[in-house]
């Protein structure tokens, strides 16, 4: 994947049957079941691919079982189907997590394991195991940093988790593989309408050159998630808003707090929402949150009260009490839900359900959704589009469609990082043999390597520091001041590598230096990292 000669094809293909604004979820799903369909398509992502929302998640692979407590069967049972088909088409990604509720009344077990067990058997052949009481000494077993006052029992079961940039990098990859095309940093700026008003095309500009293209399509698809009524305005000013943005936000605490490879579920929070604490990359992710916001932003920031109502509902969860100073990394990530009708200001009231809207100017968007759909999204996005431009009757060939690195777990040892590279990882491997320096650290505490930098930068479209430590390492959300202290060796390794002057190091290391701070709860002081 080699963002020139993506480029390339932007000049050689007069006319796309499909152009797909968004690299996140829904839009790479949406350009990966064009494409399998046959269909010349396009995918145009303004920044880097998953920047915003779609690298933000909760990294679960899940039906929703906040959904099943509110009723919603259909959501529930779709979800469930597309978390079976997502852990068999990427495999090497996604994994079996077991989540244990802890209870602390004696109803609360006999409650749960019920609910459970509906989970469990609306899941059906893509069960991913049976959901088990536990007596109050095993659930402390399982979760040793469990709050144990109070405790009563434990209930556990399965549901899925994943990273969620890593398998946007991958869908890239996979639509390339299968014939299509998709760019990141390359920003649509405008629509071309022909004399009857119907949309033939998008203005595009590239980002890191300036460069503006006319690129001509059949079909322009908005996957633009919280930024959709940015599109819809280009296309119609009086449309009206279609998406708000619901704020949820993460804290990444050291696996101490959670010294289990067993998730814990929090089903009633002080506001009536669940809480996670999950293990990822040997950290424990804990969130979310659940604001309303008045504006979307590709940088997001973590509110007060947010911050405080995590820390403290985890206080209550959990023997080892996180404070602020303990918060490796906090990052935030907007949801796009689409916009209730009564003007209400509750998050409860707006579907989690996804919904395709059609302008008459013929433009498709997509909107609301989750990771776990955005298969399902994506199918109904590309079936919808088909019958508004009369694009034949083809099926979606993405059920059972393997994306790129898939590859049973079992071959795979999951106690090293680069397990999330399946199918790659002797590519990398080699590399690093090839050239000793690249099997260097790049930071002490951490086992990312040099190689996987070069990787990143030949074969994932890496063009910033921040593409390169934020989401193909993902070291930016694990651990925000061990990001800064490499800034400076990831900048002149991309430019040995790019070719780039020592202007661009230190354009690059300011940048991402100043954006990692927004990462912090605790002001940042530089430390020596040489391994030396």
């Amino acid at each position: 994947m080699k963002r020139h000669e993506e480029l390339e094809k932007l000049s050689t293909v007069k006319e796309w049957d499909f152009v797909v604004i968004g690299g996140g979820a829904s839009g790479l799903g949406s350009a990966l079941d064009a494409t399998s369909r046959g269909f010349r398509t396009l995918l145009l992502e303004s920044h880097d691919f998953a920047k915003a929302t779609s690298s933000r998640s909760t990294k679960l692979v899940h039906g929703g079982v906040r959904y099943l407590a509110q009723g919603d069967i259909g959501l529930v049972k779709e979800a469930l189907k597309e978390r079976g088909l997502l852990a068999q088409n990427a495999a090497h990604i996604v994994r079996n997590q077991s989540f244990i509720i802890p209870n602390y009344n004696w109803w609360g077990g006999i409650y749960y394991k019920i609910g459970l067990s509906v989970y469990d058997f609306l899941a059906g052949k893509l069960s991913l195991g049976k959901t088990r009481y536990l007596s109050k000494s095993k659930a402390i077993d399982k979760l040793p940093t469990l709050e144990q006052k109070n405790l009563a029992s434990g209930v556990v079961y399965q549901d899925g988790q994943f990273d969620d940039a890593r398998l946007a990098v991958n869908l890239a990859q996979t639509i390339i593989e299968k014939g299509g095309s998709a760019v990141n940093y390359m920003k649509v700026t405008g629509l071309l309408k022909n004399n009857s008003d119907k949309i033939t095309g998008v203005v595009a500009e590239d980002q890191l050159t300036k460069k503006q293209f006319e690129i001509h399509a059949k079909v322009v698809v908005n996957a633009t998630g919280v930024f959709t009524n940015d599109i819809l305005n280009m296309n119609n000013p009086e449309h009206g808003k279609f998406v708000v943005p619901s704020q949820g936000i993460h804290l990444v605490l050291d696996k101490s707090f959670l010294r289990s490879d067993h998730a814990i579920m929090i089903p009633k929070t002080s506001d009536g929402r669940v809480l996670f604490v999950v293990p990822w990359h040997d950290r424990a992710l804990v969130g979310t949150t659940d604001t309303l916001l008045e504006s979307e932003s590709f940088e997001p920031r973590a509110l007060e009260e947010e911050i405080n109502f995590v820390l403290n509902t985890a206080r209550q969860y959990l023997s080892k009490k996180p404070r602020r100073e303990d918060v490796k990394s906090v990052f935030a990530g907007l949801r796009p839900l689409a916009a209730p009708k009564d003007g209400s200001k509750s998050t409860k009231e707006v579907s989690r359900s996804h919904k395709v809207v059609t302008s008459e100017t013929g433009l498709i968007s997509i909107i609301g959704g989750k990771w776990t759909t955005y298969r399902k999204m994506a199918e109904d996005t590309i079936n919808k589009a088909m019958e508004i431009h009369h694009l034949g009757l083809t099926t979606s060939k993405t059920e059972h469609l393997s994306i790129h690195g898939n590859i049973k777990s079992s071959l795979v040892n999951t106690s090293s990082h680069l397990y999330v590279y399946g199918s790659d990882i002797p590519f990398i491997k080699a590399l690093q043999e090839n050239n000793p320096e690249y099997s260097e650290k790049i930071h002490p505490d951490h086992p990312f390597t040099v190689g996987e930098i070069v990787w990143a930068i030949r074969n994932e479209m890496a063009e910033t520091i921040e593409d390169v430590l934020a989401r193909r390492l993902r070291l930016l959300f694990l651990d925000a001041r061990a990001a800064i202290d490499s800034t400076q060796k990831v900048a002149t390794i991309m430019a040995k590598e790019k070719g780039l002057p020592e202007e661009w190091i230190h354009q690059q290391t300011e940048e991402f230096t100043e954006l990692a701070k927004g990462y912090l709860l605790t002001p940042y002081s530089p430390k020596n990292t040489n391994p030396n």
